[in-house]
């Protein structure tokens, strides 16, 4: 897809990473990117809103990969068998960006929006510094913006057996980026409870 926002994108370079490599145990083990949503999968919601913002895509996914395809220009597995956590999948995202920065997101949020993702590239500073979304004092590992070269320490914290993306970039000086509470922007629908709160139409 071409973008539209081309000045935008030249001037927020980094890579994106949409993880949709989950078990999705809350969702009966359903392929939570693929879950549709007002029509369209989940997968489809977040990919349209980050398009524009990057010319490198990439879909962490460990099941259904011809069907992710289309929304990605990249996409990776774990490394690892048995669906082993986020942390997992943003190694892969990685080793494999091309740009100096990495944007990593879920494919269950498909109310972020372009001005949440703006003010993450904004508040870049220090280039070996992460960021992530605290919300009302929570962090949000799905929301999280981290410099590439830190794919040697964090590959080094995994083969020592973290396995908490909170926890390895709290190490690295993680800053936060404040949400408010009620920010619909970072509503997560990894259930089918949530899912039907906001989407009358039932899951496909």
């Amino acid at each position: 897809m071409t973008s539209s926002h081309p000045a935008q994108s030249a001037a927020l370079p980094c890579s994106i990473l949409l993880l949709a490599g989950g078990r999705g145990s809350r969702m009966g083990g359903q392929d939570k990117g693929l879950v549709t949503w007002r029509g369209r999968p989940l997968i489809a919601h977040v990919q349209e809103v980050v398009r524009p913002l990057s010319d490198d895509l990439i879909i962490s996914c460990n099941r259904n990969a011809e069907r992710y395809r289309p929304y990605a220009d990249q996409l990776v597995a774990d490394a690892q068998e048995d669906f082993p956590g986020p942390l997992a999948g943003v190694l892969a995202g990685l080793a494999v960006a091309r740009h100096p920065w990495l944007l990593v997101l879920a494919c269950d949020a498909p109310q972020i929006d372009a001005a949440l993702i703006q003010a993450l590239l904004q508040a870049r500073g220090n280039p070996q510094s992460p960021l992530m979304v605290q919300q009302a004092g929570q962090w949000q590992p799905m929301f999280s913006l981290m410099p590439t070269a830190l794919l040697g320490e964090l590959r080094q914290a995994w083969d020592q057996g973290e396995r908490s993306l909170l926890r390895a970039l709290i190490a690295h000086g993680l800053r936060p980026l404040p949400c408010a509470a009620d920010d619909p922007r970072l509503s997560n629908f990894n259930s089918p409870e949530l899912l039907s709160e906001t989407d009358p139409k039932p899951l496909a």
